[in-house]
């Protein structure tokens, strides 16, 4: 894929977690994408491109708005766009550091995840293995099936980055561990739990996946697909959960694989985890960028006060 492309699909991805997560406004959406469409072909004209920029590089495009005459609070909005866009590109392992770190400008408060609620979760994965077992779909329309319940039980299970879910060896098939050995941001290596329902769900895409092609046990990735790095695309999957969405009767504009991700922290914390344990599961080198769900923990706590202190109303004491 050739720089100017990559960057493209890195905005649209952009965009859409911007859409999904943050609710962002049409107008909002569209001020982002025309910011990170003009820095992309500034340094697509400097011999670079949005998506690999360096700090260096991303000062010289601020440094171009001023020559422009942009005002300061314009300059501020375009930059506010970039460091949005790197940090999510940090956050998902695209990048390993965020070239607009070292500016000095004004920052913004990193606003709360959306999450979907375990009712919804349990419903979207209900869907996926109702269609998983169809009998009636035809032996291709099956095999997607059950790969995208396997998909979607895993993301749930693991919490793992959509970059990282659909880039699995296939090595993860033939292991019986109850853990799998993830190579995350920075390659570094994570061991992360897989549950039963998971398990199963792999399975029976392993199986089907012999089935139909024997051989595919000398596949180097667990989900396979025609494109330039020969496994599913990011994007591929998330157009494919959108439709199982809809299919459960959930929103399409509120479900994302990142939206999957957010829920599987989320729902670890409401349910007793520890942040640091979310940290580690989640594969985030500082703490500061989990305590993005400590809104979830303290909602946990004032729950745990209300109900359990001796002198709260509702302790029964």
């Amino acid at each position: 894929m050739s720089p100017a492309a990559r960057d493209s699909a890195d905005i649209e991805t952009f965009i859409e977690m911007m859409a999904v997560e943050r609710g962002a406004a049409e107008n909002t959406l569209t001020a982002y994408r025309r910011d990170l469409d003009d820095a992309a072909a500034f340094l697509s004209g400097e011999g670079a491109s949005l998506g690999t920029a360096s700090t260096e590089e991303v000062k010289a495009y601020v440094a171009h708005l001023s020559a422009r005459g942009f005002a300061a609070t314009s300059q501020q909005r375009r930059m506010s766009s970039l460091r949005q866009f790197y940090k999510f590109l940090y956050a998902e392992g695209l990048r390993g550091d965020d070239p607009t770190g070292p500016i000095e400008g004004a920052r913004r408060g990193r606003p709360l995840p959306k999450i979907m609620s375990e009712d919804e979760v349990d419903r979207l994965l209900d869907a996926a293995e109702a269609a998983a077992a169809d009998p009636t779909l035809a032996p291709g329309a099956s095999l997607r099936a059950k790969r995208l319940h396997a998909l979607v039980e895993l993301l749930y299970a693991t919490g793992l980055r959509v970059s990282e879910l659909v880039s699995l060896p296939r090595s993860v098939l033939r292991s019986r561990n109850r853990v799998i050995v993830v190579r995350g941001k920075g390659n570094k290596e994570r061991m992360v739990p897989i549950g039963e329902r998971a398990r199963d769900a792999l399975d029976a895409f392993g199986l089907a996946m012999r089935q139909s092609n024997p051989g595919a046990v000398d596949e180097a990735w667990l989900f396979p697909a025609l494109s330039e790095s020969g496994h599913l695309t990011r994007q591929a999957f998330a157009r494919d959960l959108k439709s199982l969405a809809a299919r459960a009767g959930i929103p399409v504009a509120r479900i994302s694989p990142h939206v999957l991700r957010h829920a599987f922290a989320s729902h670890l914390l409401q349910n007793g985890a520890d942040l640091r344990a979310v940290q580690e599961l989640l594969g985030h080198a500082d703490i500061s960028t989990t305590q993005i769900y400590t809104h979830v923990l303290e909602e946990r706590l004032i729950r745990l006060v209300t109900d359990h202190h001796p002198l709260s109303e509702n302790s029964g004491g």
